[in-house]
């Protein structure tokens, strides 16, 4: 889920660049085909999972064609300019194959849907629908209104959306991992981040509907989930009828006790938020991995306060000392952004110290990309010239390419149990598959072992990257 030390240009790729190319078996006879392809966040690709729900109850199935596609749906994500850019190469990708099939209807989903609104019909001239976030069950009718000859929009936010009652099409799915909404939008108002203006205010999903999602997996043979939000720890429902108050903590015990042998994961906590309670049920429960992300951003008290963090470093790293008291084993990612507005030299080394002073086992990484629209660019100079910036964002890498081998380094010589979850890149002789903290595991094939078991793996060495090992 969280790769190590990559470059700008392999984030992009591996997180932002991944094309959903989906083929689902309709059980009805259909008409006409769908494409998705999804870019950005782990939310946006379980978003495309309830469009592709929506669309196949409404006559679709997909393909993994775009050039055959009655309707190609691009699901968009604003987090950074160059994610943009590709959204932007992509749609002129598809409006070349339009032009042999005129019949083609293009849509704009998600957060640059909702930000650019319909700068998309009015000026790019690419895009027959543009579609935001929250206005999904929308779609059936926003297609009938293209075939009618007209462009359609709907960027609507909604305080009640959660989808709740939509079960996911597991999309480009492997059947041993998924992904479960529990909430949407976020209430934080990081100064550089445009999530609160393209997925609007925080509402969490109901338990029940959660729960149910999580055993219906596990009875179609899935093994792990992971509970997606902009903010888990302020995930908090009510429930009308018993009055019971659920938080995050409470639900997270609630799905590891769907059953033992389902894995159960989350993304992503604030430090703000996160608080000892939960720290306790993840110690408590072996089914809940030892594993948190845990963004910073910054390492420097001043900076984190123009961020609107709302928290300092004596804050984080006390957070960080409560994560390693009560889960000793704990794997700890973050999030880090180079040269935001008004940075200095002495703040940049700050951020490595904290760096240092955590260690962190995986690490995203950034050089600030001011966002239009957001608060950072309506108060702050975005003043940091760009060498300087990819040079402390160089600096960062290289530190934390070291820190994730010491932290694989660590396990080396350890067991630890995987979760097979398909074959290795490299060798179809192995398996591949993630322990407890998250970390890649390689090892070769053996017994009668498949996908979906879990298997015992000594750790014999490790490259920069990856746990390398046999079953015992």
């Amino acid at each position: 889920m969280f790769n190590t030390g990559i470059s700008e240009k392999e984030h992009d790729e591996a997180r932002q660049g991944e094309a959903l190319m989906l083929e689902i078996d309709a059980e009805k006879t259909v008409s006409r085909k769908l494409y998705i392809e999804s870019y950005g966040c782990q939310m946006n690709f379980s978003d495309s999972e309830i469009v592709a729900s929506i669309m196949l109850d409404n006559g679709f199935e997909t393909t993994k064609d775009y050039k055959q596609a009655d309707v190609v749906f691009i699901n968009t994500c604003s987090i950074r300019e160059n994610a943009e850019q590709r959204v932007r190469n992509r749609l002129k990708e598809f409006g070349a194959a339009k032009k042999s099939n005129p019949g083609m209807t293009i849509g704009v989903l998600g957060c640059m849907a909702e930000r650019l609104k319909s700068k998309f019909l009015e000026e790019e001239k690419l895009v027959d629908v543009v579609v935001g976030p929250d206005a999904y069950r929308d779609l059936p009718n926003l297609i009938d209104q293209v075939d009618d000859g007209a462009r359609a929009v709907n960027v609507l936010l909604s305080r009640e959306e959660t989808y709740a009652d939509i079960s996911p099409v597991r999309l480009n799915s492997n059947g041993i991992t998924a992904f479960i909404s529990i909430m949407r939008g976020c209430d934080n108002m990081c100064s550089f981040c445009v999530v609160p203006f393209t997925r609007g205010r925080e509402r969490s999903r109901d338990v029940h509907s959660i729960l149910d999602e999580a055993r219906q997996l596990f009875a179609e043979g899935y093994k792990e989930v992971t509970l997606l939000g902009q903010n888990v720890d302020s995930y908090k429902w009510t429930d009308e009828t018993t009055g019971e108050h659920v938080n995050f903590a409470r639900l997270l015990e609630l799905v590891a006790l769907v059953d033992p042998k389902l894995r159960v994961r989350f993304s992503t906590s604030h430090p703000k938020d996160i608080t000892d309670e939960v720290l306790y049920v993840i110690a408590k429960y072996d089914n809940i991995c030892n594993y948190i992300h845990l963004p910073v951003q910054s390492g420097s008290s001043r900076v984190l306060d123009i961020m609107n963090r709302t928290y300092d470093r004596d804050w984080y790293m006390d957070r960080v000392n409560a994560i390693r008291r009560i889960i000793p084993n704990c794997a700890i990612s973050t999030d880090v952004i180079s040269g935001f507005c008004t940075e200095t030299e002495e703040e940049h080394q700050e951020t490595l110290s904290m760096m240092e002073f955590v260690k962190y086992d995986y690490a995203y990484m950034f050089a600030y990309s001011e966002r239009p629209g957001t608060l950072a660019a309506k108060r702050y100079p975005d003043d940091i010239p760009e060498e300087v910036k990819k040079r402390r964002h160089t600096e960062v890498m290289n530190l934390q390419r070291e820190h994730s081998h010491y932290r694989l380094q660590q396990q080396v010589g350890k067991e630890h149990v995987v979760l097979i979850e398909g074959l290795s890149k490299k060798s179809d002789q192995d398996f591949c598959g993630r322990n407890d903290q998250n970390a890649m595991v390689v090892f070769p094939k053996a017994g009668e072992f498949k996908p979906g078991d879990y298997v015992t793996v000594l750790a014999e060495y490790c490259t920069t990257a990856t746990l390398i090992g046999r079953i015992i």
